[in-house]
């Protein structure tokens, strides 16, 4: 290869690095609710870079490795424990990218970078609808149920910590009724009348 073409291959390869993260619903939810303080922005832009390089650093990596690589830098930048099984997903593109990049492959490169981006614009079109519903008017007075990707996310403190009164306030089992038990196993607490 030649420099030039190195250099751009090697640009190629970051953005298609960004696509990826950018797609992955366990780092955007991260994001989006700050699990990484008031620069989780920053924290996400500068994964893509630490990711990059992690990669043209380890030119020969094992799947394991770029999965405890990247579940590492999710808990120590956003305290966020990935289980919802993307994790493995996400550093099989990533992987597959970088063979793609070693082979000099840029078409390749090119068209899962693409795919990703134009896939991430699928969910993000239909994640849009499904919260405002398809005949959404601003009609503020009625609650919509919305669908929410099974992201599990920590923040190092544990529930009791977080809200100490769900302790204190457990309601009578007497009270649950059998409808208000969902199909996930969680119950509905509603107010007295």
């Amino acid at each position: 290869m030649m420099a030039g073409a190195g250099e751009d291959a090697r640009a190629l390869f970051g953005a298609g690095v960004r696509a990826a993260l950018e797609a992955w619903p366990a780092l955007q939810i991260a994001v989006e609710n700050g699990f990484g303080g008031v620069q989780s922005q920053e924290k996400a832009e500068w994964l893509g870079g630490a990711v990059e390089d992690y990669f043209i650093r380890n030119a020969d990596l094992e799947l394991e490795e770029v999965e405890d690589f990247l579940g590492e830098l999710m808990t120590n930048e956003f305290d966020t424990v990935v289980e919802d099984g993307t994790l493995p997903q996400v550093s099989q593109q990533l992987r597959t990218m970088f063979q793609h990049f070693q082979k000099g492959d840029m078409a390749a490169l090119r068209e899962m970078a693409s795919h990703i981006t134009q896939r991430k614009s699928k969910v993000t079109a239909t994640a849009l609808e499904t919260a405002r519903g398809p005949d959404d008017r601003g009609d503020t007075d009625s609650v919509e149920e919305m669908e929410v990707p099974q992201v599990t996310a920590t923040t190092g403190a544990t529930t009791e910590s977080i809200c100490p009164q769900l302790e204190a306030s457990d309601p009578n089992p007497q009270t649950i009724k059998e409808e208000d038990i969902v199909e996930d196993g969680w119950t509905i607490v509603r107010r007295k009348k």
